[in-house]
């Protein structure tokens, strides 16, 4: 049985729904989630370059099967922000028509979703351990805040024709004619073109702001923004976002909105409720996608688990990494099949999930009902909703992945690791729009500080004193200390980075005592790993000391016992240089010391005899 469970995570749930308690929680925290998830989406599939739909129709069926195949019962899938901003850079890489932007959102998806889905498959949920907090935190940030500028113009009311556009030529070779800026201003909305560079386009907007702001956009946004933040902060039952959006269309179909130049959502062209597609095969464009899937799957999985982890120790439930991997990949598939694009967890969806009392991943099924009622007969209400309302909506969204304070505190544990998080931060603003080249160079610091660090790992050089092991620093000058034995501790692996180091820190330990050393005993307990290079360092090591007339010795072998024993290591230098313990090792030292000690005054009364008996 316990396989089918692991298979189908939802059947460890199901039979709590029995308890009317369970049940009637969900129910609310479903509804909950659906009522924030309906504007959300739609507002994060606009930042993705894609049409209201295709967030709705990300937000059901790949929010149902994330529900039952995750392990997590509180973890909200569907449309996130940062994943949403990596599918419009992605997709502004191969796309020349924006029409076309949703068929590769549909393959982008599918991409994201059998890697995903291979890594759980094969167990490689550790993978995301190439991602550390400090990148992470620093990539997020960043992101959020391009997230946030990328928002700017639909809060100013000013239209950006970027290169997608279908006008952009024409339009931006009127701009730069003298006297074309106000012959390119469409309606009541100042025009300006995108820059190749994100922070340039930002420039171009705040000046443009400056003369051109709409102010009946700009109010509406305010007003969104301050009235989901009164909402939050002082009636947190409410679903904010909701009651923002309702308003709001409810206030732009009042004043008619739109003939004062604002946009709206218009008519969203919804193709059924199961909008089956077979993703288009482009393999030309898989190869430039593919960098970027990487990307989406490995950081939408990274906030996915973390939230999820937090939410398992407060609720004391079993996470298994890898079958998350798993739901999370089958929910990306299944969005590619029915227009949507990439998804992951989301961390305000879940913790309002699990503030409404979520007890089991039947709440998230019923979060799926909302949206799938939404798509069939809702959608035509939405039609007067503000621009400026989904950006207000995912401007507060986003404050909340903008956090400095772990990078802060990651400074003062380990300055490297608050330097990386920093420079990840920096540089994400720089490359942007290429943001898959911000988390690249993290993660290729990330990587360059392991190697750093496991270069030189801590060499312990030890002494011996009446028959016990003391560190050099604590030995003195005294007879009692023994200048025939040392003891070298090693900690960490042992591999072709730094076995030339080890190697160095012994020759230098043999050079200090050259006279009067006899034997070394490594204690390897500290050595989780031997490659082909330090088992070649050990050997070399042994053989130049046994001509040097010392004898290597090896303590607490037992972690690397399997490993010296596989390689040949042990038959080739003999069963007698191992002990389980370094006792074992002092006692066979004493002993051979004692035994030669023996040998040599045995040959001196031999000498003497001889002598007398000459005479």
């Amino acid at each position: 049985m316990s396989w089918i469970t692991k298979l189908f995570p939802f059947l460890l749930w199901i039979k709590d729904l029995s308890n009317p308690k369970t049940l009637k929680a969900d129910i609310l925290a479903g509804l909950t989630v659906g009522f924030v998830i309906v504007p959300q989406s739609m507002a994060y599939a606009q930042l993705a370059g894609l049409g209201p739909q295709y967030g709705l129709y990300a937000a059901f069926l790949p929010v149902l099967v994330g529900a039952v195949m995750g392990s997590s019962r509180q973890l909200s899938t569907g449309p996130v922000a940062v994943v949403s901003l990596l599918t419009a850079a992605a997709l502004g890489e191969i796309v020349t028509d924006p029409s076309s932007y949703a068929v590769y959102a549909a393959l982008l998806a599918l991409i994201v979703g059998l890697f995903q889905f291979l890594l759980g498959i094969f167990r490689l949920g550790f993978v995301i351990n190439f991602l550390s907090h400090p990148v992470v935190t620093g990539f997020t940030s960043a992101a959020a805040i391009i997230i946030g500028a990328s928002q700017l113009p639909k809060v100013f009311g000013i239209r950006v024709i970027s290169s997608n556009d279908t006008d952009w030529e024409s339009a931006c070779q009127t701009l730069s004619i003298p006297g074309g800026v106000e012959s390119a201003n469409a309606g009541a909305l100042h025009t300006i073109c995108n820059a190749d560079q994100s922070y340039e386009t930002i420039a171009r907007l705040f000046e443009a702001a400056i003369f051109y702001t709409h102010l009946p956009t700009l109010a509406m946004a305010i007003t969104g923004l301050i009235g989901i933040a009164i909402l939050q902060r002082f009636f947190p039952r409410l679903p904010a976002i909701l009651t923002v959006a309702f308003l709001s269309t409810a206030a732009s179909f009042l004043i008619d909105y739109q003939s004062m130049g604002g946009a709206i959502v218009n008519s969203i062209n919804i193709n059924g409720l199961f909008s089956f597609k077979i993703p288009h095969f482009d393999f030309k464009a898989i190869g430039t996608l593919f960098v970027y899937a990487i990307t989406i799957s490995l950081i939408g999985f990274m906030e996915a688990i973390s939230v999820a982890k937090s939410m398992a120790a407060s609720t004391k439930q079993r996470l298994d990494i890898n079958q998350e991997l798993i739901g999370q990949g089958l929910s990306n598939i299944t969005s590619s099949f029915f227009q949507g694009y990439p998804i992951s967890g989301s961390f305000s969806r879940s913790a309002v999930n699990l503030a409404a009392g979520a007890v089991t991943g039947f709440s998230s099924v019923v979060t799926a009902v909302i949206v799938g009622v939404t798509i069939l007969w809702l959608t035509p209400l939405l039609y007067h909703l503000p621009l400026a309302t989904l950006a207000a909506i995912i401007l507060m969204s986003v404050a909340n992945l903008i956090h400095f304070a772990p990078l802060k505190h990651a400074w003062k544990v380990e300055k490297h690791d608050g330097l990386v998080g920093l420079l990840t931060f920096i540089m994400t603003l720089v490359f942007a729009p290429h943001l898959e080249n911000g988390i690249a160079f993290g993660v290729i610091l990330s990587l360059g500080l392991f190697l750093y660090r496991t270069m030189e790992p801590k060499f312990s050089e030890l002494s011996v004193e009446h028959g016990s092991i003391i560190a050099s620093r604590f030995a003195d000058d005294s007879n009692e200390v023994s200048k025939s034995v040392k003891v070298a501790k090693w900690s960490g692996s042992l591999y072709f980075a730094n076995a030339a180091y080890f190697e160095t820190k012994l020759l230098e330990l043999i050079a200090k005592n050259n006279e009067d050393l006899k034997y070394i005993i490594v204690d390897v307990a500290s050595i989780v790993q031997v490659d082909a290079s330090g088992e070649q360092v050990l050997s070399s090591l042994v053989e130049t000391c046994s001509n040097s007339g010392i004898e290597i010795l090896f303590a607490r072998t037992e972690r690397l016992e399997a490993e010296l024993f596989r390689s040949g290591f042990k038959k080739r230098f003999g069963d007698n240089r191992f002990f389980d313990l370094r006792a074992d090792a002092l006692k066979y030292v004493w002993q051979e010391l004692e035994n030669s000690e023996n040998e040599d005054n045995q040959t001196q009364a031999d000498d003497l005899n001889d002598a007398v008996a000459s005479n």
